[in-house]
């Protein structure tokens, strides 16, 4: 998620279903490289690498580009990108709203991710201490020394805080937004922790920062975040042809269905500097049994039953 894409690029739009072929059809050799989208967040890098994962198994060629999220819709559109799994609504729904005037990319009906959350974040020292909510903020500026740290420039809960603070929201206008990256904001947060300091920051379940660091979030954002916390869905975003071109590779997308507890133990080994495919061949060898609704109906490329390829292929046989 690093620059926006230049302004000249035509905005097109989004059709809310993408129909799957039953029968899926032989796909052509440009089926093979299947090109995510990963917006550098290390939910989507999990998620990414089962995915790419299972498409190894199956004899396809996975890649990945890091893009932000406007360049990622933009990219789908544009056909440069394939599928995109980490389209989070609604904080992301104003990015993508833009491309649905034109119908020229699809959001898969079903959900991958349900239950996620993302709002704002304190320490659980900081929310003992009464910053509790989002009006309490403002009344704690210099101990939080007028910061709120965010994540990447370009991102949706950035342009949130962001709005915030232009519009004095919640009295925060004096407030600046620290923008560098997950990493970048995580480092911030740890360094805050071991000097028992205050401060606010970006936070979402599925992520491992839930179960690595005592951590509460904000209440009283609902008409920032959406309600419950800023409760969201996760959905998948491909091209509007899509599932006609490459109808075995669509079939197996639209069957991904991820959990917050999958997701969280997928991070953790990414988040320790691992491979995030390595770290998703090594999830989906000890948990098997996941993939039999994920390759319902797949097949490899060369059209042979998809399941024992891919449990073949992540058993290391």
């Amino acid at each position: 998620m690093k620059r926006l894409w230049a302004a000249s690029l035509c905005v097109l739009s989004v059709s809310s279903t993408l129909p799957v072929s039953p029968a899926l059809a032989a796909e052509s050799a440009t089926c093979r490289d299947v090109r995510f989208a990963d917006v550098g967040w290390t939910d989507i890098a999990a998620t990414t690498g089962l995915a790419s994962t299972i498409l190894e198994g199956l004899g396809y060629k996975p890649t990945k580009t890091i893009a932000s999220v406007p360049i990622t819709f933009a990219g789908v559109k544009s056909k440069q990108i394939d599928v995109f799994l980490g389209y989070w609504s609604p904080t992301m729904d104003p990015m993508i709203d833009p491309f649905k005037k034109g119908n020229q990319l699809t959001v898969l009906p079903a959900p991958n991710l349900t239950g996620a959350k993302y709002t704002l974040a304190v320490p659980e020292y900081t929310y003992q201490a009464g910053i509790k909510t989002f009006a309490d903020i403002a009344k704690n500026y210099d101990k939080l020394d007028g910061k709120i740290y965010g994540i990447e420039p370009g991102n949706d809960g950035n342009a949130e805080i962001k709005k915030m603070i232009d519009t004095n929201q919640f009295g925060l206008g004096k407030f600046k937004l620290v923008e560098s990256s997950e990493a970048g904001m995580l480092v911030e947060v740890n360094r805050a922790i071991r000097d028992k300091k205050p401060i606010v920051f970006l936070g979402w379940e599925p992520h491992p920062m839930n179960v690595q660091m005592k951590i509460d979030y904000l209440a009283g954002g609902d008409a920032v975040f959406g309600p419950n916390y800023g409760e969201a869905k996760v959905l998948t975003v491909v091209p509007n042809d899509y599932s006609t071109r490459c109808p075995n590779v669509a079939k197996l997308v639209s069957n991904l269905q991820f959990t917050t507890d999958i997701e969280n133990h997928v991070m953790l080994p990414i988040m320790n500097k691992t491979d995030p495919n390595k770290a998703a061949r090594d999830w989906l060898k000890e948990n098997p049994a996941v993939l039999d609704k994920w390759l319902a109906g797949v097949k490899t490329f060369d059209g042979k039953d998809g399941l024992p390829a891919v449990k073949a292929y992540v058993a290391g046989k």
